[in-house]
């Protein structure tokens, strides 16, 4: 199938784009890597009068470590975040996660704020972005925010971004290098989209109990679920096999699950656990190794 017509820009700078957006605003939609934009042309379930590409701003395509932040364009591509030896020594568990995206074409092209902005439930940059606490910068005319991931995802396919604005970054707070972690997820076959993910981060005290944990679930609901009650309970645990074991159990018990054409709840259930079972075992072996590295 071909698109519908549309008026193609592709401006210079980030204010020309600001420009079109307060000039068109919801009869328009920004292109970036077009994964996911530009099947949704050909088979016009989004027909937008004017299509605005932003891949000139090269600005955009940047990534930084800035104090105790990493700071991601809106145009670095999957690949360089998976690649980037900086990347991967700051913000290891984003970086595992970006490399298991679709396959190597569609890390080459797809971009960091177009997954987001995307917010399809079983993606993995809003799923790590929530256990990182990332935030999420936005721009427009009227002047620059900053928005919690957590605030800033609200449903399946539906970001807190007004018509006229445009997710310009996203913020990492540094990994620790004695923190465990670990990204998992279940995909029918390699470069599929999940069927559930867990990513996994935990702090281990002088005494090797659980100082903290965080714990995300994604695929499984319309959005990433961060398991705050379940996070609170684990602090002061010896994170033991045994723990580790009951502790998946009720990561499936409690996480919002729905069947759907590629999946029951039931059966999301159970990868969910299984999924946690590797997740924490992995995040507490990373963790132990850390501690008694120099």
């Amino acid at each position: 199938m071909k698109p519908a017509p549309f008026t193609y820009h592709r401006p210079a700078t980030l204010d020309a784009v600001l420009d079109l957006l307060a000039a068109h605003g919801a009869d328009a939609q920004i292109l970036a890597g077009g994964q996911s934009l530009g099947p949704l042309l050909n088979l016009r379930m989004a027909m937008p009068e004017h299509v605005i590409d932003i891949n000139d701003l090269a600005d955009l395509g940047q990534m930084r470590r800035r104090d105790d932040w990493f700071e991601i364009g809106a145009l670095v591509r999957h690949h360089a975040v998976a690649t980037s030896p900086e990347g991967r020594r700051c913000m290891p568990l984003l970086a595992a996660a970006v490399g298991t995206i679709g396959h190597y074409a569609i890390r080459q092209r797809g971009t960091m704020g177009g997954s987001l902005v995307q917010a399809d439930p079983a993606a993995q940059i809003p799923l790590v972005a929530l256990a990182l606490d990332a935030e999420v910068t936005i721009q427009s005319r009227r002047g620059v925010r900053s928005v919690p991931v957590a605030d800033f995802v609200l449903s399946a396919m539906e970001v807190a971004l007004d018509d006229d604005e445009i997710v310009t970054g996203l913020g990492f707070p540094l990994q620790s290098p004695t923190q465990g972690w670990s990204f998992q997820n279940f995909c029918r076959r390699r470069g599929d989209y999940a069927l559930a993910s867990v990513a996994v981060i935990l702090d281990l005290a002088e005494d090797g109990t659980l100082a903290d944990l965080r714990c995300c679930v994604g695929g499984t609901a319309p959005v990433a679920q961060r398991l705050a009650d379940l996070e609170a309970g684990a602090r002061g645990h010896h994170p033991t096999p045994a723990w580790q074991r009951d502790t998946a159990q009720q990561i499936a018990a409690t996480v919002p699950a729905e069947d759907d054409s590629k999946a029951t709840e039931a059966f999301r259930r159970e990868i969910v656990e299984v999924l946690s079972i590797r997740a924490l075992a992995e995040a507490v072996k990373r963790a132990r190794v850390s501690e008694v590295q120099p």
